[in-house]
């Protein structure tokens, strides 16, 4: 597997005894499990090919969720074992051992498959010795990073702390909690050393989880996730700006952290975010969807009464809503399009329509509290074939996602400490 980390160059920059922020931040590559630098892609397949397995993989993905259970790393995740979009290269240990594994807005904590392996998928890397690293040390139970876990537990004979993580398609994680040395590549810069970081180290890893992939780094709003652990040194800030992964210029997207991650300038779009369990995920207020002048009022229970009705995530590719509402949303949209109405092939979607000169996509605002987002037609109506293009929405009674193909060619800001979610139309390409 083809690593963006120089071995020689960690094993040097590991030597510091400070953790190795940059001043502007650091980007780093994030890699969509399609697109030409992803272990996953398949050179034969077409672009709308490509398409239709990121709507199964969305499709397939199911939320096991009650707000009386939930919480950060219990078995209520967004995600199944096998389910995430998008990819990031980091190292871990000293000397580094490069990692592959799926980037996650819907989970926490950052794990990898560890020897001894007593119960492990077949990984097709290299696994993770933690005997082989200088910089690996086991949390014990009455440490701050094992209080951490909400759902970790002790080994009473040794001391030490212990996770457990079940994915919504019954497949899990368990193992030691830890710290260790997390490294990654800048982008056009240096690799950025981050000492004593909250680590799963799996010894039992079963279910559905791809070979090619070595683990899971979460990015949510979890006290154990990159972002929290690095909340006062990034000042709670990140970014991403996502390439269609259709293109076919092989370009990759990019997420960015600190200044770096800072979305400002004409055009940005804020809307505040909504503290509520499980902390994990980033909640947002929908309050309509317009499709010309016609606007939609939202309303929705599945995540209870009150605020933060709609999470925003990068590993959910669809945009899911309650059906009543989305019955509604699809009406009004087909109202406007004249083409040939047609069948998605694959029986997932519901609205699809004939390529052809009089298919002509509608102007669909969606409007969060605070500030409205006009999605492009790339966002709204996707290639799911040489000539049928679908609506990119689709009803879901379990939960409400604002998926990643509405954020694609926007840089999508996250600052954790004022609040708010920021978005600013932009070509990914360029970023």
């Amino acid at each position: 597997m083809a690593s963006l980390i120089f071995a020689t160059l960690l094993s040097l920059l590991l030597l510091s005894n400070v953790n190795a922020y940059p001043k502007d931040g650091f980007t780093i590559d994030l890699i969509h499990r399609d697109s030409p630098k992803s272990p996953f892609y398949n050179s034969a397949e077409t672009s709308s090919q490509r398409m239709r397995n990121a709507i199964r993989r969305s499709a397939r993905s199911t939320l096991q969720f009650s707000n009386d259970d939930a919480s950060p790393n219990s078995p209520q995740s967004f995600i199944t074992s096998n389910r995430g979009e998008y990819l990031m290269n980091i190292s871990i240990g000293t000397p580094p051992v490069p990692i592959l594994a799926i980037a996650d807005t819907g989970s926490d904590l950052i794990w990898t498959q560890c020897n001894p392996c007593e119960d492990c998928y077949q990984q097709t890397s290299p696994l993770f010795d933690p005997k082989e690293s200088s910089t690996y040390r086991k949390v014990s139970c009455s440490s701050s990073q094992c209080r951490a876990l909400e759902d970790a537990s002790c080994s009473t004979d040794e001391n030490t702390c212990s996770y457990t993580i079940t994915y919504g398609d019954n497949s899990y994680t368990k193992g030691d909690v830890a710290v260790d040395t997390v490294t990654m590549g800048s982008s056009g810069r240096r690799p950025v050393s981050l000492r004593n970081m909250i680590i799963g180290c799996g010894h039992e890893n079963t279910g559905t989880f791809d070979p090619a992939g070595s683990g899971i780094i979460g990015l949510g709003g979890g006290s154990t996730s990159l972002v929290s652990q690095l909340r006062k040194s990034i000042n709670g800030k990140f970014s991403y700006c996502l390439v269609p992964f259709t293109s076919e210029t092989g370009l990759t997207s990019k997420i960015n952290f600190g200044t770096n991650g800072i979305v400002s300038g004409d055009g940005v779009v804020s809307t505040s975010m909504v503290k509520k369990d499980p902390a994990t995920y980033y909640f947002l207020n929908l309050e309509a969807i317009s499709v010309g002048s016609k606007k939609i009022q939202f309303t929705s229970t599945i995540f209870g009464t009150g605020e933060g009705n709609i999470v925003i995530d990068s590993g959910t590719t669809l945009t899911l809503l309650p059906s009543n509402f989305y019955y509604e949303l699809e009406s009004v949209v087909a109202s406007t399009i004249k083409a040939e109405r047609v069948q998605d092939p694959d029986g997932i979607l519901s609205l699809c329509y004939r390529d052809s000169s009089s298919f002509k996509v509608p102007d669909i605002t969606v409007h969060f509290k605070g500030g409205d987002v006009k999605l492009g037609n790339l966002n709204t109506f996707v290639a799911v074939s040489e000539d049928v293009s679908c609506f990119a929405f689709a009803a879901n009674e379990q939960l409400t996602i604002f998926g990643n193909l509405a954020q694609m060619n926007f840089l999508v800001g996250y600052d954790t400490v004022s609040g708010t979610v920021s978005f600013k139309k932009t070509d990914c390409s360029q970023m």
